[in-house]
């Protein structure tokens, strides 16, 4: 983009049928209470699991008896790791071996990791199962190889963002970070990311190049590039990825794994590197809802540290996981794009017949003021992130990617008026989807019109229109949680993605809705040839 395309997003905004009255949205309510981070979270096993940890302990055979041998298949979630690890029909190092002889394998060729930890990730898997043979109690994520994308602070080893210009880093662990650690996570890798969450590869510098593991010749998606093809490969079962206009989802979609973008607030942001702070929110990414609601259920609930961060309840995401959504009302809204992959509708279709199995009812909508939420994404978002960089930009521009210092540079031409409108956009539109919520449950649209983009035509995703065909920026902009599963494949198997949006803290909705839908599909077990799957 350049100047005349900035503007014209701008006046977009402008125009926007809002009532003259409008208000501006406010950021944060609240003040920060300590610049220090916790070392752990204390109420973890009661928010879990009301009868606290031993209930974990007590499942688990002494001495180290393995009962039985489970299924291959069984050890490829993460909730059936777990289950199996608890169990004893397999052991943390298993686990772990096997995750760090993927990455060995297929890391250079796909560009998974920006760092990988495996001295460290070995000792913490023998840490679990000395505890396990000694009938110690484990937390819900005891043993799990666990990548954590290069945005998030980790005590492991240092941030690099994907970038030549590192942020500060104290080299503690993020709140989301330590709150896995404290349920046991074993912490393998920092994953690639596009360049502080922004922008494409940069072949010029010299770091990894993400590729999508259905055809190398194509983008995984950004920015949480190596979540999506080291779950795909299965270098881990879980990871955490940062979303501030669809970096959980778009990746996602792209490459046939699953991911959760929880309402903004749900999870704490300290330790995460900003792109915008008041679209950046911190989610699971797994190869199955149900997995994303297990690391949803660790990482999230308030914090002192966090002035976003609400204080809202956090329910049983595991209990929600119903099966059906019989009652339940899901508003469709099919948008469009002119360069819709020509298989789209016939996709989600065969998607939506799948919900209305379930017992949904399903209705068409039409997403208020969505192409001036879109514009006020560009606004908000690039202005921010211009805020948090301009610095150095002028400093070290040509360390950073030619495509980073175009893309948030736009924000040059943004004025503290269009700063304004656009969060009067954004309560006008927070006030309009509300009430589009008071008359379904949940929304469902494609993640994007589009599959993974090749690479010989990333540069022209803005002028081509892919761009706009990604339909996640809008649900960051009024902060509704929204998850993306896959949903099929293109003519030249390239998955698609099915997005699914629920009010404001209902993630426990959302998922529910995700894992019924896999539970009658198997579009999210679907693995490259060369990665030993199906297609």
């Amino acid at each position: 983009m350049v100047g005349g395309a900035a503007r014209e997003f701008a006046e977009r905004l402008h125009a926007a049928p809002i009532p003259r009255g409008t208000e501006p949205a406010a950021v944060f309510s609240a003040a920060p209470a300590s610049p220090r981070r916790p070392a752990e979270v204390s109420d973890l096993a009661e928010r879990l699991d009301p009868a606290g940890p031993t209930t974990y302990g007590s499942r688990m055979p002494l001495g180290g008896s393995r009962p039985g041998v489970i299924k291959e298949t069984d050890l490829q979630t993460l909730a059936g790791a777990a289950e199996a690890l608890r169990a004893g029909a397999v052991r943390s190092t298993e686990l772990v071996d096997a995750a760090l002889a993927v990455a060995d394998k297929t890391d250079a060729e796909l560009g998974i990791f920006l760092s990988r930890f495996p001295d460290a990730a070995r000792a913490a898997a023998e840490r679990v199962d000395r505890a396990r043979e000694a009938g110690e109690p484990l937390g819900p994520l005891a043993g799990i190889p666990i990548g954590v994308k290069d945005l998030l602070t980790t005590l492991d080893g240092p941030t690099s963002a994907g970038s030549l210009v590192p942020p500060d880093d104290d080299g503690s662990d993020a709140t989301a970070v330590a709150r896995l650690r404290a349920a046991g996570a074993v912490i393998v890798g920092k994953t690639l990311t596009s360049e502080y969450g922004c922008g494409s590869p940069d072949f010029s510098k010299p770091l990894p190049v993400p590729r999508n593991p259905w055809d190398a010749a194509r983008w995984t998606g950004g920015s949480s590039a190596g979540n999506a093809a080291g779950l795909l490969a299965g270098a881990f079962l879980g990871a955490l990825g940062t979303d501030s206009g669809g970096s959980i989802r778009m990746p996602s979609a792209f490459c046939g794994t699953t991911g959760l973008k929880p309402t903004y607030g749900r999870v704490p942001r300290t330790g995460g590197v900003p792109m915008g702070w008041s679209t950046d929110t911190i989610g699971p990414m797994a190869t199955t809802a149900r997995d994303c609601a297990l690391l949803l259920s660790v990482i999230a609930g308030a914090s002192p540290l966090d002035p976003s961060a609400a204080e809202v309840a956090v329910p049983g995401y595991l209990d929600a996981l119903t099966g059906d959504l019989a009652g339940v009302r899901i508003g469709v809204d099919r948008l469009s794009s002119p360069v819709a992959d020509p298989s789209l509708d016939s996709v989600l279709d065969a998607a939506l017949a799948e919900l209305a199995a379930l017992g949904a009812d399903l209705v068409e909508v039409s997403l208020p003021l969505y192409p001036e939420i879109a514009a006020a994404s560009i606004v908000l978002t690039l202005s921010e992130a211009l805020a948090y960089h301009r610095a150095d930009f002028a400093l070290r521009a040509s360390d950073f990617f030619a495509n980073t210092l175009a893309t948030i540079g736009v924000a040059e031409d943004f004025t503290a008026a269009d700063y304004v409108q656009a969060q009067r956009v954004r309560r006008a539109g927070q006030e309009a989807v509300s009430a589009l919520f008071d008359d379904v449950d949940l929304v469902v649209t494609p993640t994007a019109a589009v599959a993974a983009t090749p690479y010989d035509r990333l540069d022209r995703m803005f002028e081509s229109g892919e761009f706009f065909a990604v339909y996640a920026p809008y649900w960051n902009v009024v902060g509704n949680p929204a998850l993306s599963v896959p949903m099929g494949f293109t003519p030249d198997r390239m998955p698609l993605g099915l997005q699914i949006v629920g009010a404001p803290f209902d993630e426990g909705l959302v998922l529910r809705a995700g894992d019924a839908y896999q539970q009658r599909t198997a579009w999210h077990r679907a693995r490259p040839a060369f990665l030993g799957g199906l297609a």
